[in-house]
């Protein structure tokens, strides 16, 4: 990623898009904007921006079927989506779109800088992967922090979520060791607005379902309790 990101803005409220787009300018970003959902898709497939400002209340299809489609495409582009629906359901909504994170309006100009610099700062981590550790193997399975994408033990294509990559990345570059809450959020989260500990377990449990052969009895990612995790490469 250069120095300069390039962020799109999905936003049909002109003066919001206009004053988010001066500031981040003012941040040093290229910043472009529509404002709305086809053109939005268009434009995230063609550019390949490094961040996508996405609002879910659109003109035409909405922000979560915008990155339901990019998703499909197979665009891991980031997503922070903007929104005035704040409710629980509506997050959950936004992530299993495959959304990066999700603030709700009206927001605090000083917080949605913050998150933008917090994704662009995991991104870059997630893409500093040499060559020789592009593909992990482990227990039968492989993953390809690149394109996202892998095989289990059986033979099963696995594609994982951004979040379910980055998680994987941050237990697997310290293998064999008991990773912190707090170090696995600070990777993967990068900012003061984390989420429970039940979400991060609930990554975990997606993960063992994915690459263990036994879910119930994982050799692989292993939570310790009270503490946090521990990945194990290839078990005694």
């Amino acid at each position: 990623m250069s120095a300069q990101s390039r962020i799109l803005i999905v936003e049909d409220e002109r003066n919001l898009a206009l004053g988010i787009a001066e500031n981040l300018r003012a941040e040093a970003h290229a910043v472009e904007c529509v404002d709305d959902g086809e053109r939005a898709v268009e434009r995230i497939l063609q550019a390949v921006p490094d961040l996508v400002l996405l609002d879910v209340m659109l003109p035409g299809i909405d922000g979560f079927e915008v990155c339901r489609r990019v998703r499909s495409a197979g665009c891991n582009v980031p997503v922070l989506f903007l929104t005035a629906k704040g409710g629980v359901d509506d997050r959950v909504q936004g992530l299993e779109a495959g959304g990066d994170d999700y603030l709700a309006k009206p927001f605090q100009l000083r917080e949605l800088l913050a998150r933008v610099t917090a994704i662009l700062r995991r991104q870059r981590w997630y893409g500093e992967v040499p060559g020789a550790e592009r593909v992990l193997r482990f227990g039968g399975n492989e993953f390809d922090f690149r394109s996202f994408a892998g095989r289990s033990f059986d033979g099963r294509e696995q594609v994982l979520t951004q979040r379910e990559a980055m998680i994987l990345k941050a237990l697997a570059e310290r293998a064999g060791e008991v990773i912190s809450r707090e170090d696995v959020l600070e990777k993967v989260w990068g900012y003061d607005v984390y989420p429970s500990t039940r979400t991060i377990d609930n990554f975990i449990l997606r993960l063992r379902k994915r690459f263990e052969r036994d879910p119930e009895q994982p050799r692989h990612f292993h939570t310790v309790r009270g503490v946090g995790y521990r990945f194990t490469s290839e078990p005694a």
